[in-house]
């Protein structure tokens, strides 16, 4: 539905994006990166906002930049904050739905608000909202046009656990619709949530891609990191270093920290061992297969050796 060939982007001789290539279909794509990655840039290109410096951007097979029909496809949910002075949600988007020649531009936007669990008839101006029901709002007026492709920047920034949560199942139910939705984001703790697919930026170029798993996959040659909780960490350790499944082992207030490059025969040992000292297994727990832990390696790993 968007695809990216060679896609570069200079700005004032400064490379903001370095030769991405990539597909996206339906479903929600994760865009992660820390600030300065060049996510935000991607975006721009994939709405056709900007036109690349090198390479090719396609929505639905078309050039945006010269078929700007293709627009009708696309829904934005920009990560700027302001908002229409003295103005209601069911105006800010209905005037959305005008101004990209919806037939019928109020019942559109009532049909948008309702799909984001806004309440069409709220009479109050759209600045004495929270930030999570603005959130929603922007999304209304990027569904206004009934768009296959929804580009999100940022959408979690600034929520609150409850208000995350709703716009996840949100964008979520929009991607399961078959419609998609890429998301920018650097909230990596909630973006496991989305169960999506994912694209590392790093540095302007795509560092990986794929879903946390499968990324993690591609560093099974690197240790892995496992805590483990017991009521007698310096004895278990110990049986633990004996067993040579260890490349590492690390005792915190929290339990013992060990790294191996073999998960499996670790797994096989870790419960024997706790049995013949004696010693309770409280929690088992991976440190690295979060996604937070996959993006901190990606961005620490020389591209040699992804």
């Amino acid at each position: 539905m968007v695809a990216l060939d060679g896609v570069s982007k200079l700005y004032r001789g400064v490379v903001a994006v370095s030769e991405m290539t990539c597909e996206i279909g339906p479903g929600v794509t994760a865009l992660l990166g820390p600030n300065g990655a060049g996510k935000s840039t991607v975006l721009r290109l994939a709405c056709g906002l900007t036109p690349p410096s090198r390479g090719v951007v396609r929505i639905h097979g078309h050039d945006p930049r010269n078929e700007p029909r293709v627009y009708r496809f696309v829904g934005l949910v920009p990560q700027q904050e302001r908002v229409l002075p003295r103005t209601t949600a069911l105006q800010f988007v209905e005037l959305a739905g005008r101004l990209h020649g919806v037939a019928e531009p109020r019942i559109a936007a009532i049909a948008s608000l309702e799909a984001v669990e806004l309440d069409p008839a709220d009479p109050r101006d759209m600045s004495t909202y929270s930030k999570g029901m603005r959130q929603r709002a922007k999304i209304a007026q990027a569904l206004v046009n009934g768009p296959s492709i929804i580009v999100a920047d940022e959408p979690l920034n600034g929520l609150d656990p409850r208000q995350r949560s709703r716009m996840i199942d949100t964008l979520v139910a929009l991607g399961s619709q078959g419609r998609c939705v890429i998301i920018s984001s650097h909230v990596l703790d909630e973006v496991d949530r989305f169960e999506s697919r994912v694209l590392v930026m790093a540095q302007g170029r795509l560092a990986a891609v794929g879903d946390v798993n499968r990324i993690r996959e591609l560093m099974d040659d690197r240790p892995h990191r496992i805590r483990i909780g017991t009521d007698r960490p310096g004895v278990l350790a110990t049986a633990l270093m004996a067993t040579g499944t260890l490349v590492g082992l690390q005792l915190t207030p929290e339990g013992i920290d060990v790294a191996t490059t073999d998960v499996a025969r670790f797994a096989r040992v870790v419960a024997g061992e706790a049995r013949r000292v004696d010693a309770s297994l409280d929690e088992i727990r991976p440190l690295d297969d979060d996604l937070e832990s996959v993006f901190r390696y990606l961005m620490e790993v020389p591209r040699a050796d992804r």
